[in-house]
C-alpha cells in the first residue's frame, strides 16, 4: 500500500523531470532514485556510496511505495544520474515544491545570499567550486529557491534570475553588498517589494558619499541632521555585543539617489563587541526603500544574518557539506538541492524539539517519523 505523500508528493512536482539516462540504462525509475537520495539525504548521507547503503538498509520500508523494478540502485546508478541530471530542471521543481509548501505572505524577510561548496572544484577542468545563491525565508526557515554559479562575481547575475522567479509582494529583500544593483533594487520595487542592501566598494560612489556623510554627522553628534537611533544590547557565553542603527531619510545630499528605484533612507550599523576584555568595533552601510525608522530597519539587518545561522551553519556542521568531494558533471549542483530539500523538511518538521543534525538521525531509527518528515505540511513563508 502506498504511503500517502511519500512518493506522489515527489511525483507532484518533480513528474515532468526528464531522465536523462538512455532508455538501455533505465533499469530504475528516475522518482524513485530522487525519493531515496532525498531520504537518505535527510539522514545524513554525504555521498552516492552512502544513498546505496541507505536504500538497501531500508529496502523492505522502501519497497511498500516505490517501484523498485530492480531493487535498490547502486552507487554507480546514483553517481550518473545526478552527475546528468539538468541541474536548472531540478531546480525548477524545487521551486514548485517550495511554492506549494510555503505560501509567502506579505511582511516576510527573504534573504538573498551566496555560499561556496568549497571542495567541489576541479582542477584537471579547470573548474572553480560550486556557489549556490539561495533565498532564505527568516521566518520559515526555509529555502524558496536557489540558483547555481560557478563563482562568487556571477552572483551578480544570478539575483535577477532569482527575484524574477519569485513572489516579493510585501516583502522585505535583504542582500549583501554583491546583490547591491541598481537592476535588482528596480525589480524588487516593481513587483512590490522593499529592500534592504549593504553598501561596500562594488558602488564605490554612494557608499564613500554614506560613509562620509555618517562620519561627519557622528563627529558633529547629529547636529541639524535629522535621523532615527536604535541601540540594542546582547550578552551571552561571555560576549557583550551591542548593536548600534542610525537612519536618515533626508537624502537631498546623496548623488546617484535618482538611479536607485524607491530609495527612501540610508542607515549606519555600529557593532560593538567584547570578548575576554577585548573589544572590536565595525561600522556598515546601507541603503533601503522602506522609510527611515531605524527599529525595523535594523531588525531586518539583523535578521538577513539567520541565512548564515541557520541555512548555512547547517549545511556545513549537520550535512557536512564543505567536504564533499563531489564535482563532475551537474553532481554538485543537484546534490546541493537535495540538501536544500532535507534542510527544508526537517526544519518544517515541528514534533521534535532537536536540533537538524539530531532529527536527522531519528529518520534513520523510526520510519514512522520519516514519514512525518516526507510528507510535513503547508507553512507560511
Amino acid at each position: 500500500m502506498e504511503k500517502p505523500g511519500a512518493r506522489a508528493g515527489i511525483l507532484e512536482h518533480f513528474g515532468n523531470l526528464a531522465d536523462p539516462r538512455r532508455d538501455q540504462t533505465k533499469l530504475h525509475d528516475l522518482l524513485d532514485i530522487v525519493v531515496i537520495a532525498v531520504c537518505a539525504m535527510i539522514g545524513g548521507a554525504e555521498s552516492f556510496e552512502d544513498m546505496e547503503l541507505y536504500g538497501k538498509a531500508k529496502r523492505r520500508w522502501f519497497r511498500t511505495f516505490l517501484k523498485l523494478p530492480h531493487g535498490i540502485p547502486s552507487h554507480d546508478t546514483f553517481r550518473r544520474v545526478f552527475l546528468l541530471l539538468d541541474p536548472e530542471a531540478f531546480q525548477a521543481c524545487f521551486l514548485n515544491w517550495a511554492r506549494a509548501v510555503y505560501e509567502v505572505s506579505g511582511g516576510q524577510l527573504l534573504a538573498i545570499d551566496g555560499k561556496a561548496v568549497r571542495h567541489s572544484f576541479d582542477k584537471a577542468a579547470e573548474k572553480g567550486p560550486l556557489y549556490m545563491v539561495s533565498v532564505w525565508a527568516s521566518q520559515s526557515q526555509a529555502v524558496l529557491a536557489q540558483r547555481h554559479v560557478d563563482a562568487k562575481s556571477n552572483e551578480i547575475t544570478a539575483v535577477p534570475k532569482l527575484l524574477d522567479l519569485l513572489n516579493v509582494k510585501g516583502c522585505i529583500v535583504t542582500m549583501d553588498a554583491m546583490g547591491c544593483q541598481k537592476k535588482a533594487a528596480e525589480k524588487i520595487v516593481d513587483k512590490g517589494g522593499n529592500y534592504v542592501l549593504a553598501l561596500k566598494g562594488n558602488q564605490e560612489t554612494i557608499h564613500e558619499a554614506v560613509k562620509a556623510f555618517f562620519e561627519k554627522a557622528r563627529a558633529d553628534n547629529f547636529q541639524d541632521v535629522a535621523h532615527q537611533f536604535d541601540e540594542t544590547r546582547n550578552r551571552a557565553h561571555g560576549r557583550d555585543e551591542v548593536r548600534r542603527c542610525w537612519s536618515v531619510s533626508e537624502l537631498a545630499w546623496l548623488p546617484e539617489r535618482s538611479l536607485w528605484k524607491g530609495l527612501q533612507s540610508v542607515v549606519m550599523i555600529e557593532s560593538q563587541r567584547t570578548l575576554d576584555g577585548k573589544t572590536t568595533t565595525e561600522q556598515r552601510y546601507y541603503i533601503s526603500s522602506l522609510a527611515g525608522e531605524a527599529k525595523p530597519l535594523a531588525a531586518a539587518i539583523r535578521k538577513h544574518w539567520s541565512i548564515e545561522n541557520s541555512l548555512h551553519w547547517c549545511l556545513d556542521v549537520a550535512m557536512n557539506e564543505d567536504q564533499s568531494r563531489v564535482r563532475t558533471g551537474h553532481a554538485p549542483a543537484n546534490l546541493a538541492v537535495l540538501r536544500h530539500m532535507a534542510i527544508n523538511m526537517l526544519k518544517a518538521e515541528k514534533s521534535l524539539k532537536n536540533g537538524i543534525k539530531s532529527k536527522g538521525k531519528m529518520t534513520g531509527w523510526d520510519h514512522q517519523y520519516l514519514l512525518r518528515v516526507l510528507v510535513g505540511s503547508k507553512s507560511d513563508a
